[in-house]
C-alpha cells in the first residue's frame, strides 16, 4: 500500500492529464494511472485523443488536404505539378511522428510538475483507493484524498460487421493502413465517418458512406448541412441515408472484397468495398474501472452520474471526460479536469456547458457553438439572424476557398448571442470568437462593433453580425 497521494487521476487522455497538471500547479500531490501503450509496443500518454483519435486524423487530414491540393487545385493558381507520387507509408509514418512528439510533450510536463505516471489497469477498489494491475499481471494498492475517473471511451463495435482487424475496421485502426483502398466503404456518416471518409477520398479511393439516420449530421443546424451535404457530393463522397446495416460477410483470399448488406426505404441492398470502416460513435469505458462491492452510479449506457461539479455519488471520488454527461470533447473534458482540481483545492472551479464549441475537420470546416434555430424555434425564443458567405469576402476568393457561411443567432430583444454557426474554411478557428462572445454574454451588436483587419475570414463573422440588424455591408439586406 502506497500513501500520501492527495489526488490520482484514472486516465492520461485529455481530461486526466490536464487535470493531473493543474492540480500538481495547486500544489497538490498527483499520481496518474494509465495503461495505453502505443503501437510500437510502448507506453505512452495523452489517450485516444492523441494516439488514435482527435490528433493523428488531424494529421491525415492535413497530408491527405496537401495531396489533394497538388493533384487537382494548383492549376487554377498557374501551378504545374508533373510526377506527382504518393507515399502512404511516409505519410503514416509522418502521423506517427506529430503523435510520439506530443506525447512525449506530456511526459515532460509530467516531470516538470513532479506528476507521477503509475503504469497499469487502474480500478476504484475502495473509498479512495486504487488497484493498479501491472503488465504482468501483479497488482498494486494506492490512497489519495481524491480520485478522479477519466478512463475516456472506445469505439462501439456491432454484431452486423464484427471487427477481423483487416477488411473490416474502425477508426483507430483506419489511421494505420499503409495503401489507399480503391472502394471504401464507412458504417456511420457522423464525425469520425465523414473526417476518416475525407481522408481516403482525397487521396483517391471511392468513398460510401452508409447512415442509419435519415438525416445527416442531426445535431447540426439545417442551414449548414444543406451547404455540407452539396460540398461532399461534389467531392464524390456518396453518403446514403437510412441505411441500417444487418450483415456483412468476407471472401478468402487477400484481395477479396467486403460484401456489405443493408436495408434502406427501397428495401435490401449489397456493397461491396475492399475495406470497411465501422464508425457508428464510441462508448464510456467503465468496465472494470471499478470493483463489484464498490456502489458507483452509472446509467444504462454506462456513463457515470455526476452533479454539476462532476462530483459522483461516492465521497470525493469526480469523474470527467467522454465518461460522464455531454458531449465526447477533448476540450470539454480538459475543461471538467481543471474544473475539478480547483474545487478539490477549494476554489471556485466551473464550466460553462453552454458554450462548448463542435468542430468537424471536413473540407470545408464544420463549427458551431450554443444553440441552433430549431432548438431556439422549440423553446419559445424569440432571435434574430444574421449570415454572410464566405464568397462575399476577398481574403476566402483569393484562397479559392468560398464555400460556405456565418450564421449568428442571437436573442431578439436583448440581442445577445445565443448561437453561432460555421462552414467553411478555418471554421474550428473562427468559432472561437463567438465562444468568447458568448462567454462574457456579448451582443451581436458588439461583434459588430469590433473592428476586424482586412482583408480576412474573420470579416464574415463581422459581416454576419451586422446582418442581425440588416446592415451588412458586403451583401444585400
Amino acid at each position: 500500500m502506497s500513501n500520501g497521494y492527495d489526488v490520482i487521476f484514472i486516465g492520461a487522455g485529455p481530461a486526466g492529464y490536464v487535470g493531473a497538471i493543474r492540480s500538481a500547479q495547486l500544489g497538490m500531490q498527483v499520481a496518474v494511472v494509465d495503461n495505453f501503450v502505443f503501437k510500437d509496443g510502448k507506453p505512452a500518454l495523452g489517450g485516444t485523443c492523441l494516439n488514435v483519435g482527435c490528433i493523428p486524423s488531424k494529421a491525415l487530414l492535413d497530408s491527405s488536404e496537401q495531396y489533394h491540393k497538388v493533384t487537382e487545385h494548383l492549376s487554377a493558381h498557374g501551378i504545374t505539378a508533373r510526377g506527382v507520387e504518393l507515399n502512404v507509408e511516409q505519410m503514416i509514418a509522418r502521423k506517427d511522428k506529430v503523435v510520439k512528439d506530443l506525447t512525449g510533450g506530456i511526459r515532460q510536463l509530467f516531470k516538470a510538475n513532479k506528476i507521477e505516471w503509475i503504469h497499469g489497469h487502474g480500478k476504484l477498489v475502495d473509498n479512495r483507493e486504487v488497484e493498479v494491475t501491472n503488465a504482468d499481471g501483479t497488482t498494486e494498492r494506492y490512497t489519495a484524498g481524491s480520485v478522479v475517473l477519466a478512463p475516456g471511451s472506445c469505439s462501439i463495435e456491432i454484431g452486423s460487421a464484427p471487427l477481423d482487424g483487416d477488411k473490416i475496421i474502425n477508426s483507430d485502426q483506419a489511421l494505420d493502413l499503409t495503401a489507399v483502398p480503391p472502394r471504401l466503404g464507412v458504417i456511420g456518416a457522423g464525425v469520425i465517418g465523414l473526417e476518416m471518409g475525407s481522408v481516403w477520398s482525397r487521396l483517391g479511393s471511392e468513398v460510401v458512406l452508409l447512415e442509419a439516420q435519415d438525416e445527416l449530421l442531426g445535431p447540426v443546424d439545417r442551414q449548414v448541412v444543406r451547404t455540407a451535404q452539396k460540398a461532399f457530393k461534389d467531392q464524390g463522397l456518396d453518403i446514403r441515408l437510412g441505411c441500417r446495416v444487418t450483415g456483412t460477410e468476407i471472401g478468402s483470399g487477400a484481395e477479396a472484397a467486403v460484401t456489405v448488406n443493408y436495408e434502406d426505404k427501397k428495401g435490401e441492398q449489397q456493397l461491396t468495398v475492399d475495406k470497411l470502416i465501422v464508425a457508428v460513435g464510441r462508448r464510456p469505458n467503465t468496465d472494470n474501472l471499478v470493483s463489484g462491492d464498490v456502489d458507483l452510479l452509472l446509467d444504462e449506457r454506462g456513463f457515470i452520474n455526476v452533479d454539476e461539479h462532476c462530483r459522483t455519488n461516492l465521497p470525493d471520488v469526480y469523474a470527467i471526460g467522454d465518461v460522464v454527461r455531454g458531449p465526447m470533447l477533448a476540450h470539454k473534458g480538459q475543461e471538467e479536469g481543471v474544473m475539478v482540481a480547483e474545487r478539490i483545492a477549494g476554489k471556485a472551479g466551473h464550466v460553462n456547458y453552454e458554450t462548448i464549441p463542435w468542430v468537424i475537420y471536413t473540407d470545408p470546416e464544420i463549427a458551431w457553438v450554443g444553440r441552433t434555430e430549431a432548438q431556439l424555434k422549440a423553446a419559445g425564443v424569440p432571435f434574430n439572424i444574421g449570415t454572410f458567405p464566405f464568397a462575399a469576402t476577398g481574403r476566402a476568393r483569393a484562397m479559392d476557398h468560398s464555400t460556405g457561411m456565418v450564421k449568428l443567432l442571437a436573442h431578439a430583444e436583448s440581442d445577445r448571442l445565443l448561437g453561432a454557426h460555421i462552414i467553411g474554411p478555418q471554421a474550428s478557428e473562427l468559432i472561437a470568437e463567438a465562444v468568447v462572445t458568448m462567454e462574457f454574454a456579448g451582443s451581436a451588436e458588439d461583434l459588430a462593433r469590433t473592428m476586424h483587419a482586412h482583408p480576412t475570414l474573420s470579416e464574415a463573422v463581422r459581416e454576419a453580425a451586422l446582418a442581425v440588424g440588416k446592415r451588412a455591408l458586403h451583401k444585400a439586406n
